[in-house]
Order: structure tokens, then sequence, then C-alpha cells
């Protein structure tokens, strides 16, 4: 009978492999006998959230018997009066997932295509399977700087989606606005680009194309934000959207009615208003950024240079022996393998100790290796 059912699964679904995020402390923790593990694996802000955030959602605790604001009014207008983008051209999602996964069902159909960087973000790939539409996937320069010339080359008559990851995970590399405003102008009107910002408030360099400013001046583009990395509400699951009112009307349409819970909202729009949380979060990934780099970089490794809260470094062997061998120290990173990057390894920006811990535990286990050869 089982068997008779399954028969129905749309075929395409058995495409799909389970997401695989980095490694949870408790599990490291249980498999290995260890106490104290350090986790750079997932690109979280390692200041915690915002004392303002924690307080709006602890006086929100009792109210949790109350279905959220569907609507997500006060966490729009906070949005909107941050950006200078109206209300009614934001959606909230549970998660940039979420979003990725709504605007998947609402304009791809069957043998449609869309059109990645790659290595980026799975999930764009996810959306597509989903709904039965092709992945086309354009490899970064040597350099890891996208090839913006050869992702127009890939667009095709059935190409109805186009994502841009700006800073790029797992890379790091960013999008400058020159080369954006071109690639937009020789882009087809009828191909939706999604430039996905979920490291925007990390970035320093003054050449970052703001996806928000191009939706100003009309292109017809989708800009995606989360609270999950410098916002630190991760564990709340947080995402949002700025775009034009009749694409997100559309959108929206898929989208169930309350997919945004109400601490999350509370949470967001106390954390919008804690600039100085921003500020030490800034200041202390790039503190991080720099630790990190120097001390690679002493050990012989050269990072490539990020604007994100990670950073990704050739290790000239077998990443995933590397990976495991960091597990046994108490150490979770993520394995290049895993993110189509095989040979490297990401490393999330922590806190000084954390990446001292990092950077103590990788050259043990390089040593240890060496020895082995």
């Amino acid at each position: 009978m089982s068997q008779e059912i399954l028969n129905n699964v749309r075929k395409n679904l058995f495409e799909i492999k389970p997401y695989s995020p980095g490694k949870p402390i408790s599990d490291v923790k249980r498999e290995f006998g260890l106490t104290d593990v350090t986790k750079l694996a997932s690109n979280e802000n390692p200041l915690g959230p915002s004392k303002k955030a924690q307080a709006a959602i602890l006086d929100a605790v009792a109210n949790v018997n109350r279905y959220p604001d569907g609507g997500a009014v006060s966490l729009k207008e906070a949005l909107s009066a941050k950006s200078g983008i109206p209300a009614g051209q934001i959606l909230v999602g549970n998660g940039s997932d979420d979003l990725i996964k709504l605007t998947s069902e609402t304009f791809l159909h069957p043998g449609d295509e869309i059109v990645v960087p790659s290595p980026s973000f799975s999930q764009y790939w996810f959306g597509a399977q989903l709904m039965d539409a092709k992945t086309v996937a354009v490899p970064l320069k040597s350099d890891f700087e996208y090839d913006l010339e050869a992702m127009l080359n890939a667009v095709t008559d059935k190409t109805k989606i186009l994502y841009l990851c700006s800073p790029n995970n797992p890379t790091g590399t960013y999008i400058r606005e020159a080369d954006l405003q071109a690639f937009l102008d020789r882009v087809p009107s009828r191909v939706l680009v999604i430039l996905d910002e979920a490291y925007n408030e990390y970035v320093t360099e003054g050449d970052y194309a703001q996806g928000i400013d191009f939706l100003k001046r009309g292109y017809n583009v989708l800009v995606m934000r989360t609270f999950s990395k410098m916002y630190a509400l991760a564990g709340l699951r947080l995402g949002y959207m700025f775009g034009r009112p009749e694409v997100l009307d559309a959108i929206n349409r898929t989208r169930e009615p309350f997919n945004v819970n109400m601490l999350a909202q509370v949470g967001a729009v106390a954390a919008l208003d804690d600039e100085e949380h921003v500020e030490a979060s800034r200041t202390l990934n790039r503190a991080g950024y720099e630790q990190l780099q120097g001390g690679l970089g002493a050990l012989g490794y050269e990072t490539v240079p990020t604007q994100g809260n990670f950073l990704i470094f050739d290790t000239r062997q077998d990443d995933k022996e590397l990976f495991d061998a960091l597990l046994r120290e108490g150490v979770i990173t993520r394995s290049g393998t895993a993110l189509g990057i095989p040979g490297y390894l990401r490393v999330s920006i922590g806190l000084q100790e954390e990446n001292e811990r990092f950077l103590t535990a990788f050259e043990k286990v390089v040593s240890t290796l060496a020895q082995k050869v």
C-alpha cells in the first residue's frame, strides 16, 4: 500500500537532497565525548542578539497564546523607516529560505530555468527543483569573483529567475555597483533578478552594490535580507524582501497566513533600533577577520578577501579529513567539499578566543596529518 502511495509523489522531489546545516554543538559533544565545543560553521553573530531585542522578546512571551500579526505591520514600518522603501514594497518570511521557496512557487513551472552562480547558496537550487525547474550553474572566476558576462550568456528563453548573492556565500566576494549597473542594463526585462544580501550589514567596501538603490531606480529586482546574521536572530527565522508592489503581491499569494512568529517580529523591530549592537558586531567582525587572516598567513595559508562574517582558504589537502580532525579538537567549521569548493575550509569569524582556538587546533591537526604521510 505504501508503495502505491509513493508512486503518486512527484518524481522531481526524489532528486532533492535534504539541506545539511553546520554540525550542531550538541552532536559534536555527544559524538566525541567533549564538554567544550566552539562552533564556527554557520556564519552566526558570536555577540548574540541585541539586549533590546532580548528584552522585547521576553516582554512578548506572555502573549504567545495569541496569533502573530499576519501582515507584520509594525515590522514592515520599522524596515521602511530604516531603508526608505515603502512598507507596501516589503514582504517578510520564515527566513530567506522561506522567501526563496515562495518566489519559486510563484514564478517557476516545470521545464523553466534559473541561473545561479557556483558555488553559492544551495537553497536557490532547492526552490527550482521543488518546482521541477532546471538550475543552470555558472562557475565563478578563478579568484571567486562573479563572471557576470557568463551569467548573461547563460540566460535563455526558459530563464525565469537569476540569483546574485553579494557578498557571496561561501566565498565572501561581492559585486561592485558599476558592474551590477552594467549587468542589469543587459538582463532581459522578463527575467526576475534576485539580489541575496544576507551579509549586507557587514560590508565595508565603498563600491559595494546596494540592491535597494537599484530597486529605487526602477529595476526589476528583488532584494533579500535577513535578521539571522548581523542581527543575531537566526534561531527565530526571519528574512525579508524588498521588491516592486505587483511582484510582491503575486508572491504573497503563496505565503502561509502566519509565516513569521510573534517573537521574531518584536525582536526584529527592537534589533533595528539598536545601532550600537550593529556597530559593535561590525567592529568585532573586522578585528576577527584580521586575526584569522594573520594567523593563517603565519602558517602559510592565504585567505580569500571577504565582505561577510566568514572566510575561506585553500587548505591544499583533503578538507574533509581536516574538518573531521578539527571536530575531534572541539572546533566545528564547514568542509569546502560540502559547499562546492573541494580543498577549502569555510570558517565563521568568532570571538577573539574562538578564533584563537581554531588557529591553535588547525595548526595541531595539520601537523598531525602531515606526520601520517
